[in-house]
């Protein structure tokens, strides 16, 4: 085996008193793939972060090429060939695609060469089958454009060390057979990659080497073919998943949503849906299927026509307020941009849509710490300080404060979009156990996902969305993969030809899963067995 270009000896960090890494030995070779995995909160981005110069550690060494590093920021480490993929991502949003990529390395002598710059994003582009401009601006881009932009930023480096922070997690399937194969081009080339992610079976796709993190110190290691998707997911979690999703619901109430005919102009046309208290409605489909903008338009976030009942009572929804007024919350799916303030305290983000309850304009601090309290039991959300910023809470405790600020104005119907992008194994089922009590408890929810596992494990009925418009519904035993598949795709009738295993957005952009799905979904009848952040 060749030396580690990059290597952590005995490396701890604290962040006050609060020791997060405990003594750290982690190596990365060159022409290798290095899965680090672990659930959210336990230490993967406080490592890539020292391993990429943004962090220092408090004890133990940093090793480049086998001697103690020198750099003390990321742009040193960077200049030394160790680029990190950020999962939140480094661009300006008013600027190009071209100039986020060469932003710091600009081509040109006197002048800067604007033309060589694009030129050679483009070729990045092309590269990765990206057909974005280079000239547009990345505010107007989607995230999944976004990250590609990223990628192709850190391709652009001649990087000898490339560190992946949760790449895949807003691509299309796609976009994530482009990026595989520019890994394996890159290991090829001799660069030493780390990647982590929350898909178990990517890992298992590309993985030369996995470490597995739990409470910021190494549990296991393994190489290649040592460990299988439950076997990984039972050291990251240190307990057998043996009920990821919760057993199914067999009683509802009267319908408590109903939508006729409804249009969200030019992107959704004409669906109908009816959708009972205690149930829970999935919705699937490729990526620009219309299902985030039909929920915009079901709150007021999007002009729309149609009608909407609420128990049986036709309503206007013109905004958000009148949605709430309702009883109808919506949970966005970009929690980072549109669902949290990542400077804001955990206090100020779950009162934030309900300050009216606590005394506005003259707040009760004692009342919204004691909402705080209560949210952090029943949502089990992990902070090392009540008045930390939000922001720097993991990803799952991100989305559980955002699930909390939600619940608060308690909501009758409860819309979920991508509830669990990004978000570790463990936490996923806390999500998924979550949603069934809202259900078991009388709510109609509704939840938007691009994930196959997820839809056929927690749906009552299945609405599969195409280019806009309803493809079809789908109860009971009729909820299979298959059955969501041919939907996706227009494949029509019973009698159509089995599609195969999908490769679809809709069944989970950018990764496959096992039919059962996933690590640990033992007690749910599989598809085939179903006739129809680190702080």
């Amino acid at each position: 085996m060749t030396a580690p270009v990059l290597a952590l000896a005995d490396v701890r960090k604290s962040f006050g008193p609060i020791e997060v890494l405990h003594g750290i030995d982690f190596a990365l070779h060159p022409g290798e793939v290095h899965a680090l995995i672990g659930e959210n909160g336990a230490g993967k981005s406080t490592m890539m972060k020292i391993l990429g110069g943004f962090l220092q550690p408090t004890a133990g060494k940093v090793l480049f090429e086998g001697v103690p590093a020198s750099w003390r920021s990321g742009v040193e480490a960077e200049a030394r060939g160790v680029v990190v993929i950020h999962q939140e991502f480094n661009l300006a949003a008013d600027l190009t695609v071209a100039q986020n990529v060469w932003l710091g390395r600009e081509k040109g002598r006197f002048f800067l060469d604007h033309a060589a710059m694009r030129a050679d994003t483009q070729g990045l582009l092309d590269q990765l089958e990206c057909r974005v401009s280079p000239d547009a601006r990345i505010r107007d881009l989607a995230v999944s454009d976004r990250q590609m932009v990223e990628i192709a930023k850190a391709l652009s480096r001649n990087a000898r060390v490339l560190i992946m922070d949760e790449p895949s997690a807003v691509l299309t399937s796609h976009e994530v057979e482009v990026l595989f194969r520019q890994i394996e081009r890159l290991r090829a080339n001799g660069v030493a990659l780390l990647y982590t992610s929350h898909r178990l079976d990517e890992v298992d796709r590309l993985a030369d080497r996995i470490t597995v993190l739990r409470d910021g110190a190494v549990v296991r290691r393994a190489l290649r073919g040592e460990l299988t998707e439950d076997g990984m997911a039972t050291a990251m979690v240190g307990r057998d998943l043996t009920d990821i999703f919760p057993p199914r619901r067999t009683e509802f109430g009267p319908v408590g949503l109903e939508i006729a005919d409804f249009s969200v102009p030019p992107l959704v046309q004409g669906v109908s849906l009816a959708l009972r208290r205690g149930e829970v409605l999935g919705i699937s489909g490729l990526v620009g299927a219309g299902r985030t903008e039909l929920a915009e338009g079901l709150v007021g976030l999007r002009p729309h026509i149609g009608t909407i009942r609420r128990d049986g009572r036709a309503v206007r929804i013109r905004s958000v307020a009148e949605a709430a007024s309702h009883g109808i919350a919506y949970l966005t799916e970009d929690r980072k941009e549109r669902g949290l303030l990542l400077d804001k305290t955990l206090r100020e983000n779950l009162t934030l849509s309900t300050l009216d309850r606590f005394g506005w304009p003259l707040l009760s601090p004692a009342r919204e710490e004691a909402a705080l309290t209560q949210a952090i039991a029943d949502f089990d959300i992990r902070a090392p300080r009540r008045e930390m910023a939000t922001g720097n809470l993991s990803g799952g405790n991100q989305q559980k404060v955002l699930l909390a600020k939600t619940m608060l104005a308690a909501p009758q119907v409860v819309i979920v979009d991508e509830p669990t992008r990004g978000i570790d194994i463990g936490t996923k089922s806390q999500i998924y156990h979550f949603i069934d009590r809202l259900a078991r408890e009388g709510l109609s929810v509704i939840v938007i996902s691009s994930d196959m596992p997820e839809i056929l494990g927690l749906s009552d009925q299945v609405l599969v969305m195409r280019q806009g418009r309803v493809a079809g519904v789908l109860e009971g035993d009729r909820i299979t993969e298959t059955a969501v598949v041919r939907l996706v795709m227009g494949t029509s009738g019973e009698g159509a030809a089995d599609p195969g295993p999908p490769d679809t957005d809709a069944a989970n952009p950018g990764h496959s899963r096992p039919a059962d799905g996933g690590p640990g979904n033992k007690g749910r009848a599989g598809p085939a067995e179903k006739a129809g952040e680190d702080a």
